[in-house]
């Protein structure tokens, strides 16, 4: 990937230098949204300044050209959904993909035909499709950018989205893409039919094949990240070779920019070519790609068989470093996700310590919902370590619990953890102290 923002770069550098209709036209196909404006006040701190967090969305909306796709639908959704973290000396930088079927909580958002919906939980990826309600995408946006902070606390700078006429019009200028699957691939709901081994793809084949999911493989969207990162690399390679073709580069320019809608603040060739150059500038392997570690969900709730759950305590992990701009490796993340920690197995009680009714009972079914088992709820002793009025927010556990109590830690913004000798044995305690945040 580090060669696609080089690719990207050189192109739009031509562009620059092209002429004032080249520039004129490419810039007039930029659409933008006013996103800032919809999000609200309630959002994360900036940790690091100076650092950048953008989200960039592919998105199949269901408006003009896009119609075509996925019947029965009446408003916009995004296949690919990763936030890319620019660091603030500009060193390195890294890639988040989130599953589209992280269960996640989406807060109430404007739908843009005049309602507002309530917060849930849901697939992340139907923010997008809360907020593009109204067919806005500024709105669908707005959800989507609020949904990913809500569950991430990482600050969101800019927007990105790309949908999927697009898509197949970069693949075309670059007369098609060749790929290699081991096996056939059937895939009515990606209307894709291709065999064994390699060949070349265009149109409704190229883009079928990035998203195909239930005919290949394991059928899951981890699957179809992998074949979408190796997609991409294989596309920057393509257009590596055609640099040289001024129609072909022209092609790949008009199509992307022509799909592209952006915030307002990189709505143009200029704030474009500024990020595609710090990202060429970064040094070769420190250009990272990750995936948020996961789980199925249906190892908390069986009869979830649909969805994923992020896996704690290392998802936070993963979003502290960012948030507080410490660069993380592929390796270490991918470890992460190999030896899961179960919230179901997490026997959690719940003590509220600050004499609010009904606290206790409120934050247990939070917990429950993220699929933690609860074993009881009560009242705090009026002393002792955790408790008492002003005390913080404290998960105690006993020897051989560390893991547990940092992981239900993790969904619980500025809680502290304490092993102790007086916890009840097989449970991790919450005590709720004043100031409690919330959960995440």
């Amino acid at each position: 990937m580090p060669r696609a923002v080089s690719v990207l770069a050189a192109l739009l550098t031509v562009v620059t230098a092209a002429g004032v209709w080249a520039y004129r036209d490419l810039q007039g196909n930029i659409r933008s949204a006013d996103v800032d404006g919809r999000i609200g006040d309630d959002r994360p701190p900036r940790m690091s300044p100076g650092s950048k967090n953008i989200l960039v969305v592919g998105s199949d909306s269901r408006a003009g050209a896009n119609a075509e796709y996925g019947r029965g639908h009446t408003t916009m959704h995004s296949d690919t959904l990763m936030v890319l973290h620019l660091a603030a000396d500009r060193e390195w930088a890294t890639v988040v993909s989130f599953p589209r079927d992280s269960w996640v909580e989406v807060p109430a958002c404007d739908r843009g035909d005049g309602t507002t919906s309530g917060p849930h939980h849901a697939k992340i990826n139907e923010a997008f499709a809360i907020g593009g309600t109204g067919g806005e995408v500024a709105r669908a946006a707005a959800c989507a950018v609020k949904t990913v902070e809500r569950n991430t606390g990482l600050r969101i700078d800019h927007f990105m989205s790309v949908d999927f006429q697009g898509f197949k019009g970069m693949v075309n200028a670059l007369d098609g893409m060749t790929v290699c699957p081991a096996e056939a691939i059937r895939d009515e709901r990606a209307r894709l039919d291709i065999p064994a081994g390699c060949q070349t793809v265009r149109d409704e084949d190229a883009l079928g094949y990035v998203r195909a999911r239930y005919g290949v493989g394991d059928g899951s969207d981890l699957g179809r990240i992998g074949r979408q990162q190796e997609f991409l690399r294989a596309l920057a390679d393509r257009a590596q070779e055609k640099l040289t073709s001024p129609g072909a580069m022209y092609g790949l320019l008009e199509s992307a920019t022509k799909s592209l809608t952006t915030d307002e603040a990189l709505a143009g060739i200029q704030p474009l070519y500024g990020l595609a150059s710090r990202l060429k500038a970064i040094p070769p392997g420190r250009l990272t790609f990750v995936t948020v570690p996961n789980y199925p969900r249906s190892m908390d709730v069986p009869s979830d068989t649909a969805n994923v759950v992020w896996q704690y305590p290392e998802a936070a992990e993963l979003f502290t470093s960012l948030a507080r701009d410490r660069e993380v490796s592929e390796e270490t993340v991918a470890a992460a996700g190999e030896d899961p920690l179960y919230a179901g197995t997490v026997r959690v009680r719940v003590l509220d310590g600050t004499g609010t009714p009904g606290l206790a009972e409120e934050v247990a079914g939070s917990l429950r919902r993220y699929g933690f088992t609860i074993a009881g709820t009560g009242t705090a002793p009026t002393a002792g370590a955790g408790a008492g009025a002003g005390a913080r927010t404290t998960v105690t556990h006993p020897a051989g619990l560390a893991r547990q109590a940092r992981a239900l830690a993790s969904r619980l913004p500025g809680a502290g953890v304490a092993e102790s000798a007086d916890a009840p044995e097989g449970l991790v305690t919450l005590t709720l102290g004043e100031g409690f945040g919330g959960t995440r």
